[in-house]
């Protein structure tokens, strides 16, 4: 089989090879790509890259087989390079939405930490200092007891009254937070 050098095509000779051939081209592409405008724009570049490049060209085969396979070959590079380009989009939106959840959860967690300082601000000084021994130095009844010199069940009745005045300082914010949570739960799910 010759090898047809296509360097030496002149502007009349291209200009017939593209007439003669860019419809059936085009119709080609389109059974492989399902989308007229992207046909187009393949068979379009596949005469630009050949016109640009046709003192390198070296064809094989007919011209015909030839630019069949160039149309096959760029028509399943540009679908690679379209689900490529969806990815990257399926994935700037995921990435957006999840630093946007997480900006906003990072918010509320900000406007909870105010309402709880706030509220605690507002409980009776002994019942707040055993609220912060319990819940934030981590320290057992008995331990507030002996560090307090006071009984275990002052200790338990103290807690029991700054949880009551926590839940009702709270008890708005803490059912939007909670809301908030379910919804982005169900949105992960």
């Amino acid at each position: 089989m010759a090898i047809t050098s296509v360097n030496n095509y002149t502007d009349q000779a291209f200009e017939q090879l593209f007439k003669t051939h860019y419809k059936a081209l085009h119709a080609y592409a389109h059974l492989i790509l399902k989308d007229l405008d992207m046909a187009e724009e393949v068979v379009q570049q596949l005469f630009l890259k050949f016109w640009e490049k046709r003192e390198l060209l070296q064809v094989g085969t007919s011209m015909k087989a030839y630019l069949y396979k160039c149309v096959y070959n760029d028509s399943l590079n540009f679908l690679k390079h379209e689900k490529v380009k969806l990815k990257y989009h399926d994935y700037t939106l995921h990435t957006a939405d999840h630093l946007s959840d997480s900006a906003s959860a990072k918010i509320e967690l900000g406007e909870l930490e105010i309402k709880l300082r706030e509220a605690l601000n507002e409980l009776p000084e002994q019942c707040r200092t055993i609220f912060q021994l319990s819940r934030f130095e981590e320290l057992k009844y008995r331990e507030i007891a002996e560090k307090l010199n006071i009984s275990i069940k002052t200790v338990e009745n103290q807690m029991g009254k700054a949880l009551r005045l926590l839940r009702v300082k709270l008890s708005d914010f803490l059912l939007l937070a909670l809301l908030g949570m379910m919804y982005y739960q169900d949105y992960l799910n």
